[in-house]
């Protein structure tokens, strides 16, 4: 795609014949598509198959239009926590292996860490009383296991607009029709919900950054289809508590998502999925048909964690040092860019800017032509609507987010 051998709406090979063909595993090949479209890279349309995305992205532009991005270019594309802050994972992995892991764990958590979890759910206004909690490989494993339990291919699903770019292109690999629902400052419009079933991120709306209102809330559970709660960095609220799940008000309608790729690590590919119990037995034969189960490694790796407390004292850490890169972009901004209008709350690992004027994928073009790479936020729309940047800050420490604000105020004001 860089070199332009693969153009705007070219086809890609399926993820099977394109593993036989260079000789790898179908997970990997799978992983690396999964990469392309959260950057917007790449799309898949359904029995239309994946293919590279119409709509230029700023990767293709610069390939294009011969672009040059400086070679000390500040990446705030990416919404994953910062490697270094981390915690060593060593000793929990040391303290795991001499175990028996080599067996197959099945779909279901392993016992080591159920009563473990099963305290984290409850701080965080999850009932388990009237639901079952299954291990997944991430977040959007688990939103495909209760959507495939439930619908059927070609079925419609409200999704938020703006919405998760990557997580839309998954559905429709699946089959199933996203479609776009509008998101305001209360959250998505629930009373413009039409579709069997509704995916959204209450807690931290991405890419907006709102919170869904109370009387939105109410909605929502009095409206009758699926509610699927993909809670993916919620654990991330630096002002107050985070706000309690959905799924603690209508356990028997909601099934919640959630992993550890923004508190621990992505390449864990540890997640859970807390659903109601009469979906159970189908998700449970679903997971086995499709690979016999989870690995057992990462699920005693986290219950060791748990236990030593040391995922707690990690999660305090990350609170308070994510906190102030968010401020250092912040007053960045207000300083160099004081016409972008932020939206959302003090949380997550990223935070959408409102600009006027100027298409944002040009917008974008421009920042990466002065060393910031961003997302611009029609990637992640499926209709009009105002331009706007995503800030990925996560991974950048201050002095460096302080810095990138202000090349972003010279890209963006100067012509």
């Amino acid at each position: 795609m860089r070199s332009g051998a693969l153009a705007s709406g070219d086809g890609l090979p399926t993820v099977r014949a394109l593993a036989i063909d260079l000789g790898v595993s179908p997970a990997t090949v799978s992983a690396a598509y999964q990469a392309l479209r959260q950057r917007g890279v790449i799309e898949t349309a359904g029995r239309n198959g994946t293919r590279v995305r119409p709509r230029p992205t700023v990767l293709g532009e610069r390939a294009a239009r011969r672009i040059d991005v400086p070679p000390n270019a500040l990446d705030l594309s990416s919404g994953e926590p910062d490697p270094r802050l981390r915690p060593s994972l060593t000793a929990a992995l040391a303290a795991v292996a001499a175990a028996d892991t080599a067996g197959y764990a099945g779909g279901g958590p392993l016992p080591e860490l159920i009563a473990l979890t099963r305290r984290t759910f409850a701080a965080d206004g999850i009932d388990l009383a009237g639901a079952d909690f299954a291990v997944t490989g991430g977040a959007l494993d688990g939103i495909e296991r209760v959507l495939a339990a439930n619908l059927r291919a070609g079925d419609r699903i409200a999704v938020e607009d703006p919405g998760s770019r990557g997580a839309r292109d998954q559905m429709g690999h699946w089959g199933v029709r996203p479609e776009p629902v509008p998101v305001d400052e209360q959250g998505i419009r629930v009373d413009l919900i039409t579709q069997e079933a509704a995916v959204l991120t209450p807690a931290h709306q991405f890419p907006t950054g709102v919170v869904l209102s109370p009387a939105r809330r109410r909605a929502l559970l009095d409206w009758g289809g699926l509610i699927v709660e993909d809670d993916y960095d919620a654990e991330h609220r630096y002002d107050r508590a985070p706000v309690a799940a959905l799924q603690g008000s209508a356990p028997e309608r909601v099934a919640y998502a959630g992993s550890v790729s923004k508190s621990l690590a992505p390449g864990m590919r540890l997640g859970w999925l807390i659903a109601p119990r009469r979906l159970q037995p189908a998700l449970l034969e679903a997971k086995h048909d499709s690979d016999l189960g989870n690995p057992a490694l990462p699920q005693l790796v986290l219950a060791r964690l748990l236990e030593s407390g040391d995922y707690e004292r990690h999660l305090r850490l990350v609170r308070s040092r994510q906190r102030r890169r968010r401020d250092a972009l912040l007053a960045g901004l207000a300083q160099h860019l004081p016409q972008a209008r932020v939206t959302g709350v003090a949380a997550g690992l990223h935070l959408l800017i409102l600009l006027d004027g100027d298409d944002d994928t040009v917008l974008a073009e421009r920042a990466a032509a002065h060393g910031v790479l961003v997302h611009p936020l029609s990637w992640h729309r499926q209709r009009p609507g105002p331009p706007g940047l995503v800030l990925g800050y996560a991974a950048q420490p201050p002095d460096r987010l302080t810095e990138a604000a202000q090349r972003l105020g010279k890209a963006l004001t100067s012509r």
